[in-house]
């Protein structure tokens, strides 16, 4: 097998610290493998002398194959593995850990769904408000921070603050440790036991890092520790493409290489042999604008190809009808349906195109959880009045409104299981202003009932109040009134299509049935069209790519900005063009919810000259 001049360097470098810069599609894993395989036959090291560490179970057991097959299907005592498994590993024989002692993801998202439900927070999607808790509890231990210092970006920060600190003390009362722990365990076992640190580390003489941009601070404190005193430490990532900051990943670290190895060999393999080169010199024009990074001249294997496309459309369901309609073209030409992707950055940009998916009946799969915008306290209510203009009068549901917005009805007004609004007058019939109230009430009830969905959320927000509820909600609960706002401006724009009450009902009930389902199978899914966002597309390739909702606003997304800031924002557009082999389209929308927006400044880099 013939490699680069880069990739021969990178693989036959000897002793001392490395570090491999790795574009897009250059062959680091070829490179890794093969690394290894020198390290035994050439340098005649032992293989139960060789570290290798990547940050996925898949990623390891892909490595584990590619050297087995590249070994001649010999199984060499290699140890391959994630930073958790290693990390876990040591921790085991110092302090003779087991399962018992490991808190699996179940047991920690149960404990922190138990902690949460003591807090008065109002949640949308149950599982993507833990996941977010879950993350922000990890990136506190993996960078060593201050919970008092720490300011949640997922809810008040002292509701934050209690779920943490409750959260490690039921851990700690069942004795127990979770993923993160094992990081900051092992890192505080090396720290006080020079005697174990100086066993691991005569015994791993060469440690080989792949993915080394999404390491965090107590994974690289611990890799340091352990390549002393020999630092035989061969790092091989990609600073443009960091983009797990929101999980504690530091771009930053591989610059802080640099400095602890100042006599650091640095390799670029500056070969893709995945893109078109239109693809890589397009996605080089975004990238070049980040300050922080490495210089690198990269180039294609492949010719130009098809030249890169950016879409204007109008709005996002005629955005989702271009898509759509693209993808039935290429499948109608041949194309396999998993061979093409369809990138965004948030899973709530995907919702027309999965309503639009289904509707045709095209396959498609998607592995990450699509919250349901139908399941949000704000549709539930729409919901509500919806069901109450049809006629029903269940106590619940009235209940439920009957304060949205204010008008002072009492619940000690209702008596039985249905609410009938004479019933009503009589209980209020000494207060005027009262009865003025309870006969709006009703009086709106029966215009919501003459009207097409889209135009009752209009009267339902301006005439009837409910906006001015959500601003009272959202100062009382410490939210911010925009995300309400813009879950209410997309459910209104959502029921555009919909000439009846009805209709919208039937549909609510269908998606909602239909994405029940698909979650269920989620993992059975194997064929179709791939859906993700940007983040669950690193790794991967795909011959056509869509990204879509390519808006400032979205990408870079606004809240992401004031977190993670925009280079990181632009790694990620960096990654999500690169996954392209062959096609890549952009597309853009010029109204959102009733609003103008105009495209992301990433779409206009690639316009400056």
């Amino acid at each position: 097998m013939s490699f680069s001049k880069a990739q021969t360097e990178a693989v036959t470098h000897g002793k001392g610290p490395c570090l491999v810069l790795a574009g897009p599609g250059s062959g680091k894993t070829l490179t890794i493998v093969n690394r290894m395989k020198y390290l035994i036959e050439e340098l005649k090291v032992r293989p139960e002398e060789i570290l290798v560490i990547t940050f996925t179970k898949y990623a390891a057991a892909e490595m584990k194959n590619r050297f087995i097959q590249l070994m001649g299907n010999k199984s060499l005592p290699v140890t391959v593995g994630t930073f958790h498994g290693i990390y876990y590993g040591i921790l085991k024989w110092a302090y003779r850990f087991g399962p018992q002692n490991i808190l699996s993801e179940e047991e920690k998202y149960q404990l922190i769904r138990h902690v949460v439900n003591h807090q008065e927070i109002e949640i949308f999607d149950e599982e993507d408000f833990l996941q977010e808790i879950a993350t922000e509890i990890g990136k506190i231990k993996n960078n060593r921070l201050d919970i008092e210092e720490y300011r949640s970006v997922k809810c008040d920060p002292a509701a934050f603050c209690n779920i943490y600190r409750e959260y490690e003390n039921e851990r700690k009362r069942v004795r127990k440790i979770d993923f993160d722990d094992m990081l900051v365990l092992c890192c505080e076992l090396f720290q006080s036991r020079e005697d174990i640190l100086r066993m691991w580390q005569e015994k791993f003489q060469y440690i080989l890092i792949d993915e080394f941009q999404d390491i965090n601070q107590v994974q690289y404190d611990v890799i340091k520790m352990l390549a002393a005193p020999q630092n035989n430490l061969f790092a091989v990532g990609d600073d443009d493409q960091s983009i797990y900051g929101f999980r504690g990943a530091d771009a930053k670290l591989m610059f802080q290489f640099q400095k602890d190895f100042p006599d650091a060999k640095q390799i670029l393999l500056d070969i893709n042999y995945r893109s078109t080169s239109n693809i890589v010199e397009n996605a080089l024009k975004v990238i070049a604008n980040n300050e922080l990074r490495f210089e690198k001249a990269i180039h294609a294997n492949k010719e130009r190809g098809a030249s890169l496309h950016v879409q204007e459309v109008r709005d996002p369901v005629e955005e989702a009808e271009y898509v759509l309609d693209e993808i039935q073209s290429r499948i109608e030409a041949g194309g396999k349906p998993e061979d093409i992707a369809v990138l965004f950055r948030i899973h709530t940009d995907a919702r027309p195109l999965v309503e639009g998916m289904m509707e045709r009946k095209i396959p498609f799969q998607m592995r990450e959880h699509m919250p349901n915008v139908y399941n949000h306290f704000i549709a539930k209510d729409i919901r509500t009045y919806f069901k109450m203009a049809l006629g029903s009068r269940e106590r619940q549901e009235f209940l439920q409104i009957m304060n949205r917005p204010k008008r002072y009805i009492g619940r000690d007004s209702l008596s039985g299981k249905t609410v009938a609004f004479e019933d009503l007058r009589r209980f209020y019939c000494d207060k005027d202003w009262m009865l003025d109230r309870v006969d709006q009430f009703e009086w709106d009830l029966k215009m919501l009932v003459k009207m097409a969905p889209y135009a009752a959320i209009q009267y339902l927000r301006k005439r009837i109040g409910y906006d001015d509820f959500l601003r009272e909600y959202a100062k009382e609960r410490k939210v911010k009134i925009n995300d309400l706002f813009e879950v209410l401006a997309e459910l209104e724009e959502a029921s555009r299509p919909f000439a009846t009450l009805e209709e919208w009902f039937t549909h609510v009930e269908e998606y909602t049935n239909a994405l029940k389902l698909r979650e269920k199978k989620r993992e059975e899914i194997r064929d179709g069209v791939r859906l993700m966002t940007m983040h669950a597309a690193k790794g991967l390739e795909f011959d056509t790519v869509y990204i879509i909702e390519a808006n400032e606003g979205q990408v870079p997304y606004k809240k992401a900005l004031k977190e993670q800031g925009v280079e990181e924002e632009r790694r990620l557009f960096y990654v999500a063009m690169t996954r392209a082999k062959e096609v890549l389209k952009i597309i853009y929308v010029k109204n959102k919810n009733g609003k103008e927006t105009s495209p992301s400044r990433f779409v206009d880099e690639l316009f400056l000259v």
